[in-house]
C-alpha cells in the first residue's frame, strides 16, 4: 500500500515537466492577470514546510514574473490567532491562509474571515474539497501508523486500529515509554484526528486506553515523532501525517508506514482568501495555480498528495480512505465546553493508564 502511494506520487512528480498550466482564456481571467500584475505581490501563510512549497512558488513566479509570492511557514494555532488578531486590530491580512488545521480553517470561514471565490479549477475537485466557494481542500493526506522495524516484528505490525489496540495490550510492558502520538491539548491537528476517530468508531476509547497504559510520549508536531521512531526511542507512533511519514521512511529503511485497512483518515490542507486580502487578484491567481494540474503535481514532489480527481491520488491508492469533510461539522468539537470535556476525559484516561499494573 505504501509503495502504491509513493509510486503514484512519483509518477505525478515526473509528469509535471510536460504539463501545461492553462488559465481559461476569458476576459475575466485576462483581467485577473492584469490586476495581479498591478498588485505585484501575493502573501501566503501556510504550515507546510517552506521547502515543500518552494517548487510551487518558484513555478508561479516564473509564469507571472510581475507577481512575487512571499510564503511564510506559520504554526496552525498561531496562524488562527494571528488572523483573528489582524482583523480585529485593523492590520493588513495575508492573501492566502493555508493550513492543515481543517477545523480552525472552517471556523475562520464560518466566522466571516474569508471571501467567496469560485475558482475555475473547482470542477476537478471532489465535493467535500469545496465549501461555500470559500474554503478549498488542496491536498489529500492520509493519516498513518509509523513503526521502527527493529522494535516491531513483521508479524506484529498492526494493519487495523483493532489490531493496534491488541498489540498495545499484548506488549504493554515492553512498550512502556515507547509509544508516541500527538498531544491533543497542544496540537490542533492531533485534536482533529482523534476526534475524527471518535466520530468513526466507538472503539476509539479502547484504543486510547491501550495507548495510555503504555505511558506514551505526547508531542505537538510530526517531526519529533518521526525522529524518535527513526532513532528507536519510540517503537510505534499513532496518527502521523502520512506524507511526512513516507518522506522520512524513503530515507530510512528502518522505518515502516501503515495506512490502516479498516479505515484511513484523509486530511486536507485547506486554503482560503481572507476577506480583507491586500492583493485579492494575486490571491485568486495563486489559488487557481495551487488547484491546477501543474500546481497539484508540483506539490506532489514534496509528497503532498493531490486532491484533483483527474490525477492519481489517495482515494485511488487507498480504497479504505475516509476523507475528513469540511464544513460546520468540523468546528463542533472546537466548542470550548466540548473541548474541555474531551481533554478532561483524555487526562483521566492518561491518569488511569499511568496507574495501571
Amino acid at each position: 500500500m505504501r509503495r502504491t502511494l509513493i509510486a503514484g506520487l512519483t509518477i505525478a512528480a515526473v509528469a509535471v515537466g510536460g504539463t501545461a498550466y492553462l488559465l481559461l482564456s476569458t476576459p475575466s481571467q485576462r483581467a485577473l492577470m492584469a490586476q495581479s500584475r498591478a498588485e505585484r505581490a501575493v502573501i501566503v501563510w501556510g504550515n507546510a514546510d517552506a521547502s515543500v512549497v518552494a517548487p510551487l512558488v518558484d513555478a508561479f513566479n516564473r509564469r507571472h514574473p510581475g507577481v512575487t509570492v512571499r510564503y511564510t511557514d506559520v504554526d496552525s494555532t498561531l496562524m488562527y490567532d494571528r488572523i483573528v488578531g489582524t482583523v480585529q486590530g485593523g492590520k493588513a491580512a495575508p492573501d492566502i491562509v493555508w493550513s492543515s488545521a481543517m477545523d480552525l480553517q472552517a471556523k475562520l470561514i464560518n466566522d466571516g474571515y474569508a471571501q467567496r471565490y469560485a475558482s475555475p479549477q473547482k470542477s476537478a475537485l471532489p465535493d467535500e474539497a469545496v465549501w461555500k466557494d470559500m474554503g478549498y481542500g488542496v491536498t489529500a493526506e492520509p493519516v498513518a501508523i509509523v513503526y521502527n522495524k527493529r522494535l516491531i516484528a513483521p508479524s506484529e505490525v498492526p494493519q487495523t486500529h483493532q489490531a493496534f489496540t491488541a498489540l498495545l495490550r499484548a506488549r504493554r510492558e515492553a512498550l512502556i515509554g515507547k509509544v508516541a502520538t500527538y498531544d491533543p491539548a497542544r496540537s490542533n491537528v492531533g485534536y482533529l484526528y482523534v476526534t475524527q476517530d471518535q466520530a468513526i468508531t466507538r472503539d476509539t476509547r479502547a484504543l486510547l486506553q491501550a495507548i495510555a497504559a503504555t505511558r506514551p510520549i505526547l508531542l505537538p508536531t510530526t517531526e519529533p515523532m518521526m525522529d524518535a521512531v527513526g532513532k528507536g526511542e519510540v517503537a510505534i507512533a499513532y496518527n502521523v501525517v502520512g506524507p511526512y511519514a513516507l518522506k522520512h521512511a524513503a530515507s530510512d529503511d528502518g522505518v515502516g508506514v501503515v495506512f490502516p485497512k479498516d479505515y484511513t483518515l484523509v486530511a486536507s490542507r485547506v486554503a482560503f482568501i481572507p476577506r480583507d486580502a491586500p492583493h485579492p487578484a494575486g490571491a485568486r491567481l495563486f489559488l487557481d495555480f495551487m488547484l491546477s494540474r501543474e500546481g497539484q503535481l508540483l506539490l506532489a514532489r514534496g509528497l503532498l498528495p493531490p486532491m484533483r480527481t483527474d490525477l492519481a491520488n489517495t482515494r485511488s491508492a487507498l480504497p479504505q480512505a475516509r476523507p475528513i469533510r469540511g464544513g460546520p461539522q468540523l468546528f463542533v468539537n472546537l466548542d470550548p465546553v466540548k473541548r474541555r470535556r474531551f481533554l478532561a476525559e483524555w487526562d483521566a484516561i492518561l491518569a488511569e493508564g499511568a496507574n495501571a499494573r
